[in-house]
């Protein structure tokens, strides 16, 4: 009697998997569906968009350099201004952020004045720019 009472599992050990939790693919018909991934397609997509964006991060950076290179020309022609004024002849002491004249005598020399172009009933010298002492004691062009 205790052995017909046993039950026998009525699903057929060849088509069961004994460790389906560990199995890297479904082993039942419930189990989630795995389509086959097209993979040169998501290559393709994932190089595309690869390079669109190393493309934008370069055309950042090169913005920024070019950026920079104005300021570097900028501060440099400041600089080589600020050199000639400093070599020309001055009467007196340049305050900053006040507005001279830059002048150039007939034999060649560069002469600071405080005095404008339109400010003399003759102007003695050739009249080149309107220069302002900056506060790093570089001088600028007045536009």
């Amino acid at each position: 009697m205790a052995e017909d009472k046993r039950t026998c599992n009525p699903i057929d050990p060849d088509k069961i998997a004994e460790n389906a939790s560990i199995l890297p693919y479904g082993s039942s018909v419930s189990a989630p569906a795995f389509k086959a991934v097209d993979v040169l397609k998501t290559k393709s997509l994932d190089v595309n968009a690869m390079e669109m964006q190393t493309d934008m991060q370069l055309d950042q950076i090169k913005e920024q350099i070019e950026l920079l290179a104005a300021q570097a020309k900028k501060i440099q022609d400041r600089k080589e201004l600020s050199a000639h004024i400093y070599n020309a002849e001055m009467g007196f002491k340049p305050e900053i952020n006040h507005t001279y004249f830059l002048y150039r005598r007939d034999n060649g020399l560069t002469v600071l004045s405080m005095i404008g172009p339109f400010e003399w009933r003759k102007c003695p010298f050739k009249f080149m720019h309107k220069v302002i002492l900056l506060a790093d004691h570089t001088w600028d062009i007045v536009e």
